[in-house]
């Protein structure tokens, strides 16, 4: 699981403000902040037209999940395998946010999915239990509130647990490990279309 992936949520609007923002890059600013061995962890690109804006040292808090009891964060395998992410994009009439946070447990997938299917029920309501190979987050670009479904044909390994609307949802995605187990803590909240950018 990387969160990279996780963040693909957003992909097609990323690449269309990046190239829109180069091009009012002198009208722009750009501030970028390190952490102590030399890594950016906060980029914050401003123009008259938006800004996106990435942390990657997310708080779990804004995902509105609390942690597993006894997970421990994932840790980086490789540079750019970033297990955090605080992602939001904004513009005229249109928004993404997409917070992932990854950890890690002894417990086996089964323990963390049963935890998370009663956190998400009592906080959030109906949850949607869905098997797949990779991460399927959608998007809602078109503004309209969407109902959540799984994608794929369901034979999945990993179980990802979804509620809300596609404009607005939380997902754990629970993925089984040689110990234990991974997951992501995610949540995306989209507003407007996508054609504002």
């Amino acid at each position: 699981m990387r969160i990279p992936n996780l963040l693909s949520v957003g992909s097609r609007l990323v690449l269309p403000a990046l190239l829109l923002m180069l091009v009012l890059l002198p009208a722009c600013s750009v501030n970028v902040k390190k952490s102590d061995n030399g890594e950016d962890k906060k980029v914050d690109i401003s123009t008259p037209l938006g800004g996106i804006h990435v942390n990657n040292n997310a708080d779990v808090r804004d995902t509105g999940l609390p942690v597993y009891p006894g997970a421990r964060p994932k840790l980086k395998e490789r540079e750019g395998d970033e297990k955090s992410a605080n992602v939001d994009i904004s513009s005229f009439g249109f928004s993404l946010k997409v917070v992932a946070v990854e950890y890690e447990s002894d417990d086996p997938p089964s323990k963390v999915v049963a935890y998370y299917q009663d956190v998400l029920k009592n906080k959030y309501g109906s949850v949607l239990q869905c098997h797949s190979e990779g991460h399927n987050f959608k998007y809602n670009p078109s503004g309209e509130s969407k109902e959540l479904k799984c994608e794929g044909d369901g034979n999945g390994k990993n179980v990802e647990l979804k509620v809300g609307t596609e404009e607005n949802q939380h997902i754990v995605s629970i993925q089984p490990e040689t110990k234990g187990s991974s997951f992501a803590l995610v949540y995306v909240h989209t507003k407007g279309k996508e054609g504002s950018i």
